[in-house]
């Protein structure tokens, strides 16, 4: 048998993917009008970031499924499980306490990220079990992985992020000007202000060029993720693949509905990831 990842529903992991790594997922959850809604499981409004919803990490007994699960598949190879950012969702740490009950045969990696900052580190670790690496290995190579993992973020209105609570240091300039687009960064896990720009054409132009100047002329691995702007998201495809010839295509994916209540319609991301 082989090392089995784990990951979460914000990793937003295409299903072809998932299945082609045999990768698990857990969900996150979005409360709404007293209901409970997982992320990937239950039926999601794509208005989801319209309604005032709030979001919740994975529970400790659907972590511990999934691990047990994965545990008994792997044959006791292990479990990897690589979850979003600790600064972003009480997942990570949920996840932590759960893998201390299966004691070594499951290790937890904090991806630092979200998104496909997530996703890529999971398909990085994959990829090491697929060849054959033991559990320390898997684990080195998703820890590895993290640190060359990059994300940015446009958002057009502050609506979202005001009641999100999850942008370090907002409370200083998320009064400001309507107009401002802000570009954010993923700054050793937490979401933090990189720039206020005023046009939305100014902060994509500046997104594309914060990306280009990590990924360079290296080999990368990119995604590009929106909340009901699939125009916008093609137009910053485009723009990458012009620039980074040596990067693969982008994948081109929404950026889920968990993420999308806290940073609202027309949000543009990217993740990428450089190649070892």
């Amino acid at each position: 048998m082989t090392v089995i990842l784990v990951t979460d529903s914000a990793a937003r992991l295409p299903a072809e993917l998932r299945d082609k790594w045999a990768i698990r997922e857990v969900p996150l959850h979005i409360l709404l009008d007293n209901a409970d809604l997982r992320d990937g499981v239950d039926e999601i409004s794509d208005d989801i970031h319209k309604r005032h919803a709030t979001t919740a990490a994975a529970t400790p007994a659907e972590l511990c499924a999934a691990y047990r699960q994965a545990l008994a598949d792997s044959g006791g190879d292990g479990v990897v499980a690589v979850h979003i950012s600790s600064e972003l969702s009480g997942t990570c740490r949920a996840a932590e306490l759960t893998a201390a009950e299966f004691g070594s045969a499951v290790k937890v990696v904090d991806s630092k990220s979200t998104a496909m900052g997530s996703g890529f580190t999971v398909l990085a670790a994959a990829r090491a079990a697929a060849a054959g690496a033991d559990l320390d290995a898997v684990a080195a190579a998703a820890a590895a992985a993290v640190h060359r993992t990059h994300a940015y973020m446009i958002v057009q209105r502050l609506d979202n992020l005001r009641r999100s609570g999850r942008i370090g240091g907002a409370k200083a300039w998320l009064g400001t000007a309507l107009a401002l687009k802000p570009l954010l960064h993923v700054d050793d896990g937490k979401l933090v202000l990189a720039q206020r720009i005023r046009t939305a054409k100014g902060a994509v132009t500046a997104m594309v060029d914060q990306v280009c100047e990590v990924v360079g002329e290296y080999p990368a691995e990119v995604a590009v993720h929106h909340v009901a702007n699939p125009d916008g998201a093609a137009e910053v495809a485009a723009m990458l693949a012009d620039r980074l010839p040596a990067a693969q295509p982008a994948l081109v994916t929404p950026l889920g509905p968990v993420l999308a209540v806290h940073v609202g319609a027309g949000a543009l991301a990217v993740c990428a990831q450089l190649a070892e």
